[in-house]
C-alpha cells in the first residue's frame, strides 16, 4: 500500500461490482438457480483471498478477492 489514491481507486472499483453483479444476474437467471452452492463457494473463496491480501499487504489480492465476492453476491441476490 503505497498511498491513498490506489486505495480510493480500489474502493471505487469495488462499488462498481454492485451494478456488474446485478447485470450478470439478469443475464444468467437459469444458471443462478442451478448452481447456487457453487456461487456461495466462490463468495467464500473471494473473501478468503481478500483477507489473505490484507494480511500480506497485497492490494491486488485484496481488491480482486473482494471484487469477486461482491459481484457473485450481488448476482445471487438478483
Amino acid at each position: 500500500m503505497e498511498g491513498i489514491w490506489p486505495i480510493i481507486l480500489g474502493i471505487v472499483i469495488l462499488f462498481l461490482g454492485i451494478p456488474v453483479g446485478k447485470f450478470l444476474a439478469r443475464l444468467t437467471k437459469e444458471e443462478l438457480e442451478v448452481g447456487q452452492i457453487w456461487f456461495k463457494i466462490i463468495i467464500i473463496l473471494g473473501i478468503a483471498l481478500g483477507i489473505y491480501g490484507l494480511a500480506v499487504g497485497n492490494d491486488v489480492f485484496l481488491f480482486s478477492g473482494l471484487f469477486v465476492a461482491i459481484v457473485t453476491n450481488r448476482s445471487l441476490k438478483g
